[in-house]
């Protein structure tokens, strides 16, 4: 069923979203079927291949975010548009950490509003010039994507304010849902015009463009994608509150790497994906992955950094000796504390203000001779919250100024206006303070700038007045814990910024710190900060971003699923859809036939609330064992009492039970027990610990077989389950060392049984059994849905290769589902099981038609 988000997103521009035009440039290789490459037809011409060919002389990456790294500005007396590169934009520098070899390319949008008849104009002179391809919003899509959806819900939710009342946040809104979705399938159709997907890395910024990937990869399976996330990820309960959460969610999984500023922001984004879609994530060497559809999908953790050289240049700009010396002048005998924050309701400015003022009051030694200079940044969005914020911030500062201030004195001076690099730079030096107090922020570079100009520069250094080569290497940070920046600096005073108090006595504490303990503070943070800059950031990630890639044409993939729930299945090459027609055919000119078959999720399915087979399974299994060539067995790890009342009917057929511990040949026979496990004395150590986890883990309980103990979660909660389980399997390891038995953990479980007792023993004895009776078997068909059935996968396999078969047997080792397996073989659900049960069944039914050889074919994956 398509949710009701991917009915509207279907509903848009009259047609599907997801059903591309011809991409505008010839590609040297296509994709024609998902996952499958043909050579470029040979009667394009020779000039479309050459033109191609010189722009893919290089390695490529395209950097797409929401705006491009340019400046615009319009020519008033020639109406012409001029751009300029803008330095301060982080996808800029970015480039930094590329090779000189790498071509980079840029696609995004203008921050200025282009007339509809200069667009292809100016597309064309943004690419030859600066390798940019700007995506044209129309202006009403770009205010309900911008300022709409990311701006009004997307940013608030993210950084934990959700729309209790109309008065603070906007209800969802799925207009301007549509709309984010259609500014994102424009962004895809950009990237289309110029992406070669066999050779060029794609690299997606920002919670703009979270739904970006889901275009690409419909559109190239194998595209290797990255994506960025600079804003906090919130919490599963406050994620969840979103009506379109799952399309995010698995909209990011078409990523092949997912970067996050701190492991806070990834653990949260992991235990969404566990919450909501049920996926399992595990550290592999180093290195977070979730299992997604066969494909491993990275998490990548790693705060940005700042752009070393453009920050030493502003220093040594003649503008900021000017400006330093100003300040100096300006202050002149005054303790400078700085603050620098955009008008957001988020960056905590008021809250600064009051711990201020606090301090004033606490401490009067301070009056007259501490200033804080907080300068506002243009706020990036409008609205109510933005207008109170700033009236409170200029209510707040002239309390403090009216209260603690006189005659060529004011304690908090308030800079509102746009403020120049060179300008900051000045202030960033002179700072023996620098604090930030967001109550939420994705990363805030604010403190790393403060700890580049406080080392200086030569230049810089002599305009304050230090000679002889000596400067002042101090600097003194006081960050909200709550900013994606406070772990990377072990060295700043953290603070709660919603504790007043704390945050009064944080520059307490930094005014008074002495100048040894400042200098080593410093010392700690600028060795970080000029090893993790911003092109150890970008080179870091590109380099995972490769890795992660470099085993794409390795499996075979194809896309699944309808509008933003698509995703990509990677599996072996090997892995096939079982024909059933092609299976019968094999079916009729064997006569020693082994067929295993397991219970839950296989016969019946896995969430049906009536586990009895119904009488279309019993039918069709008692016409397969009427048939005197054939071997039929149930293999499963249930009780051997549910499973005589529920295949007493079925007089022939073949049980294993508690996973083979226990095995009835037909229904005549009596129970066989596995012969390797007598001894169950361990149940009485391992009984009572899973009875001290069943009561801390609301939601488990124990299941208690004569072979085997499991302890049940799946109704646990998912990460708190998740983590008793880790800690139950790791408890009973510990306790039965000693004992003959296997612990393990399976889905939602953790089990106790005796060793050597699996599924793959049962089809071991079976097929011995018919070896050694002297009818070795022709014809294998094993079909299983879980973990516990891969054994019996690889024990046919084994026994299939072995020097005591003349003729190797005709084997069908069938997964039920598309997901990786040691089978070769899947069906889709239990529906194709019984289905094809009934194929063979029909076949036993039928005289043979032919004994001649034939080829067993299977169907292509569409």
């Amino acid at each position: 069923m398509v949710s009701r988000s991917c009915s509207s997103f279907l509903e848009l521009a009259s047609g599907n979203l997801l059903d591309f035009p011809p991409t505008p440039r010839s590609l040297p290789r296509v994709m024609t079927i998902p996952g499958i490459l043909t050579d470029i037809d040979e009667s394009e011409s020779k000039d479309d291949e050459s033109n191609f060919s010189s722009s893919t002389s290089r390695e490529r990456k395209i950097v797409v975010a929401n705006f491009l790294p340019l400046n615009a500005q319009k020519d008033p007396k020639t109406s012409k548009w001029r751009f300029t590169l803008d330095e301060d934009s982080l996808v800029l520098q970015m480039k930094d950490g590329f090779s000189s070899e790498n071509e980079v390319i840029y696609v995004g949008s203008l921050k200025v509003e282009i007339d509809v008849s200069e667009q292809d104009e100016i597309s064309q002179k943004l690419l030859e010039e600066f390798n940019c391809v700007p995506t044209f919003l129309p202006h009403d899509l770009q205010r309900k994507f911008y300022h709409g959806f990311c701006k009004h819900h997307l940013w608030p939710l993210f950084h934990y304010m959700l729309p209790i009342c109309p008065d603070h946040g906007n209800r969802f809104d799925r207009l301007l849902w549509q709309a984010y979705v259609s500014a994102n399938k424009i962004f895809a159709d950009k990237v289309m015009e110029v992406i070669n997907p066999e050779d060029d890395y794609v690299w997606v910024h920002d919670y703009h463009l979270m739904i970006l990937p889901t275009f690409l990869r419909k559109r190239f399976n194998r595209v290797k994608l990255g994506f960025f996330l600079h804003s906090p990820f919130p919490s599963s309960e406050i994620y969840r509150t979103l009506p379109v959460r799952d399309e995010i969610l698995r909209a990011l999984l078409n990523a092949d790497l997912i970067g996050f500023h701190t492991f806070d922001y990834a653990r949260h984004f992991l235990s969404c994906c566990s919450r909501m879609l049920g996926l399992d994530y595990a550290s592999k060497r180093g290195y977070i992955g979730l299992d997604y559809f066969g494909r491993t999908v990275y998490i990548k953790i790693l705060p940005v950094g700042v752009h070393m050289g453009q920050l030493e240049s502003a220093l040594n700009l003649q503008s900021s000796s000017i400006k330093v010396k100003e300040i100096q002048e300006q202050f002149k005998g005054k303790t400078l504390i700085l603050g620098i924050d955009d008008m957001d309701i988020f960056k905590g400015i008021s809250l600064k203000l009051l711990a201020m003022e606090q301090l004033l009051n606490r401490h009067p030694e301070f009056r007259g001779k501490i200033v804080l200079v907080q300068i506002v940044n243009p706020a990036r969005s409008t609205g109510k919250d933005i207008q109170e914020a700033k009236s409170e911030t200029y209510i707040t500062t002239q309390r403090i100024n009216d209260t603690y201030g006189f005659q060529g004195y004011e304690p908090v001076i308030l800079i509102d206006r746009p403020v120049p690099l060179y300008e900051k730079t000045a202030y960033y030096a002179l700072a023996e303070c620098c604090i930030v107090n967001a109550v939420r922020d994705g990363m805030n570079l604010t403190p790393y700038n403060y700890i580049v100009c406080r080392q200086g520069t030569p230049k810089i250094n002599e305009a304050m007045g230090f000679t002889n080569g000596s400067s002042n290497h101090t600097s003194t940070l006081i960050v909200s814990e709550f900013v994606g920046c406070s772990p990377s600096l072990s060295g700043a005073i953290r603070v709660n910024p919603w504790d007043i108090d704390a945050v009064a006595d944080a520059l307490n504490q930094a005014l008074t710190m002495p100048d040894l303990e400042k200098k080593l503070r410093h010392e700690k943070h600028y060795r970080y900060v000029t090893s993790h800059n911003v092109a150890y950031w970008a080179r870091s990630f590109m380099q995972d971003l490769e890795r992660t890639c470099k085993d794409h044409y390795k499996n075979r993939c194809w896309g699944i699923g309808f509008g933003l729930s698509f995703r990509v299945v990677a599996l072996s090459p090997n892995f096939r859809k079982l024909s059933i027609d092609h299976i019968v055919s094999t079916y009729k000119r064997t006569t020693r036939r082994a067929i295993f078959l397991d219970y839950d999720g296989t016969v019946v399915p896995q969430v049906s609330i009536v586990k009895s087979p119904n009488p279309e399974v019993i039918s069709v299994l008692n016409n397969l064992c009427s048939d005197l060539n054939n071997i039929v067995f149930i293999v499963s790890g249930r009780g051997k009492s549910s499973l005589s009342d529920w295949f007493d009917q079925c007089e022939n057929l073949g049980i294993a039970a508690e996973h083979g511990y226990f095995i009835r040949w037909n229904r005549i026979l009596t129970w066989e027990s596995t012969p390797v496990a007598d001894n169950f004395d361990w149940k009485r150590i391992a009984e009572p610990v899973m009875k001290l986890y069943t009561e801390a883990t609301d939601g488990s309980y124990i299941e208690t077989k004569e072979s085997a103990m499991v302890w049940h979660h799946q109704d646990a909660d998912p990460d708190f389950g998740s983590c008793q389980a880790m800690e139950l399997l790791d408890h009973l390891e510990n306790v039965l060392a000693n004992d003959p038995v296997v612990v393990k953990r399976g889905q939602h479980i953790v089990e106790v049984k005796p060793q050597g007792v699996s599924k793959g023993l049962v089809a071991e004895k079976v097929l011995s059994t018919m070896i050694g009776d002297g009818k070795a078997p022709d014809f294998v068909l094993c079909i299983g849905d879980d973990r516990s059935d891969e054994d019996m996968f690889e024990s046919i396999s084994r026994i299939a290769s072995s020097s005591s078969l003349s003729t190797a047997p005709e084997m069908f080792a069938c997964t039920v589902g598309q997901k990786p397996s040691k089978a070769r073989y899947y069906l889709d659900d239990s529906i194709d099981v019984v289905k094809l049960l009934h194929g063979l069944a029909n076949a036993s039914s039928l005289k043979p038609s032919s004994t001649q050889h034939a080829q067993v074919s299977f169907e292509s994956c569409v």
